[in-house]
């Protein structure tokens, strides 16, 4: 066993991840435990309490694989948007209402409308399922009264961890609407709304000592009284921060489920359509992206898993084929474009399985390669490293592939968990993130381009094309793909 470690917390949605990381980058000890969920058409919450019996599940199994090796650090992470009114004792007032809640509609029609100054400096336009849309929502409906105070899901448990209110950090107070070029949260916008801003926490950067954790939690955790907790980030930067890629310049693309693409940049975006926002970096450096609804959930709606393996022996073995598909599975786009009627769509023919899933594999390829290349357009240095990770990279052709199409090198991290990530960004409180993250993360492989890459860009043509035709994209982002300014 190491001499010291790291913790880092993922708060998700379907569990809670704990690992104990060591200076120089290796997992020692890991544990998780599961959360449920309450969804009601287009509502989504969870019971705040229950994180901390998850947390505390999992800490406790891993303090109890360390014994008693020293633990330098906690960072916790959380799902972006995630609130929970509590009273003035820390207790939760009702649910929690999640990441991915929509039910704040009309109330997102009013904060955009009342804070548009800000959000357009910002280059971003608040969503209903975002937190200050929903914290309207809750003070409509009399849910927030004299005495409450809102919590992001990672503030409830650095709370639990220290025994009183801690500072958030600016990545989980992005969605409840921090101005970020200014350091404060927009008072005025806030009163306009109804909104008392002392029922917001203090903001400070991610990775800056915010308390310590307190006596009461030692017994329910394992952890020791007085181990040092710093402010965290959101679940997608810290898988970005786990996938390496925070260097000046560099990528991480995150196939699972859906699409998500983040650069690193020195100064923020100004993306006039909206479909790029940017968290603020540890170091001051800013985190461009955007999520697609493209993805490899496809995948898992449209074949069996048990035919996989030999699907992907296929791919891996066949050339480019020579349909083009766009392979959206439901309604509507966030990311490369923000389109909700855009549909999924296939040029040519499908004769076979194999054909349709290499078709799937190269339409998603060519939807990440539009992301980057849109993020290009914007301003977010190329030339930088291209991290990929998520359930995706578990499939050599797939990722074959991808090099192809993005004609670059892609590495892949041996853990790029937030968990992992989070353990890196406490270790970052003794130097900079970068040299951290270089000491930290670990390599476990590089995909280099093939030959084929030529072949791939004529298919990536006729996508582009075709995405202009239907109005999707502008016709300056369809030439300046097309003419290779972002090759």
């Amino acid at each position: 066993m190491k001499d010291s470690v790291y913790l880092g917390i993922d708060l998700g949605t379907q569990s809670v991840k704990v690992m104990a990381v060591t200076e120089d980058g290796w997992v020692v000890a890991a544990a998780s435990a599961p959360l449920t969920s309450s969804r009601e058409n287009n509502r989504h919450e969870q019971n705040a309490e229950e994180w901390w019996r998850a947390v505390c599940i999992g800490c406790k199994q891993v303090t109890t694989q360390l014994a008693r090796v020293p633990i330098l650090g906690i960072a916790v992470d959380a799902t972006s948007g995630t609130i929970v009114v509590t009273d003035s004792q820390l207790r939760p007032s009702g649910p929690a209402l999640m990441y991915d809640d929509g039910r704040a509609v009309v109330e997102a029609k009013d904060v955009n409308h009342i804070g548009n100054d800000v959000w357009q400096r910002m280059s971003y336009r608040m969503q209903p399922s975002w937190a200050l849309p929903k914290i309207v929502w809750l003070s409509n409906h009399g849910l927030i009264h004299s005495g409450n105070r809102i919590l992001h899901q990672n503030d409830f448990i650095n709370a639990r961890l220290a025994g009183t209110m801690l500072a958030t950090d600016t990545s989980h107070a992005l969605k409840t609407g921090y101005d970020q070029l200014s350091d404060r949260w927009p008072e005025d916008v806030l009163q306009s709304l109804k909104i008392d801003p002392a029922v917001l926490p203090e903001v400070v950067r991610p990775g800056v000592r915010i308390g310590e954790t307190g006596h009461h939690a030692t017994e329910e955790t394992g952890i020791p009284a007085g181990t040092p907790i710093y402010s965290g980030m959101t679940d997608g930067c810290a898988s970005q921060i786990a996938s390496g890629a925070v260097a000046l310049g560099s990528w991480n693309s995150v196939i699972g489920t859906t699409l998500v693409l983040k650069g690193v940049t020195p100064r923020l975006l100004c993306d006039p359509h909206g479909v790029i926002y940017s968290h603020r970096s540890p170091d001051g450096m800013w985190l461009p992206g955007g999520a697609s609804s493209v993805g490899a959930g496809i995948i898992a709606k449209e074949f069996k898993s048990e035919d996989l393996p030999k699907l992907n022996l296929s791919a891996k073995t066949s050339p480019p084929s020579c349909v083009v598909m766009y392979p959206l599975s439901g309604l509507g786009e966030r990311f490369p474009f923000a389109n909700p009627d855009a549909t999924g769509f296939t040029l040519g023919v499908i004769d076979s399985e194999d054909t349709r899933y290499r078709a799937i594999l190269e339409g998603i390829a060519c939807t990440e390669r539009l992301c980057v290349d849109v993020m290009a357009v914007n301003g977010v240095p190329k030339n930088g490293d291209f991290f990929i990770s998520g359930g995706a990279t578990k499939s050599d052709a797939f990722n074959q592939i991808r090099a192809d199409v993005l004609c670059r090198p892609l590495i892949v991290p041996a853990i790029a968990e937030a968990a992992f990530g989070m353990a890196v960004l406490a270790a970052s409180s003794a130097d900079t993130l970068d040299r951290v993250a270089k000491r930290m993360v670990h390599i476990e492989t590089i995909i280099e381009p093939t030959g084929q890459s030529s072949m791939y860009f004529e298919q990536y043509r006729r996508f582009v094309s075709e995405l202009e035709k239907r109005g999707w994209i502008d016709s300056s982002i369809a030439s300046a793909t097309l003419q290779g300014a972002t090759l």
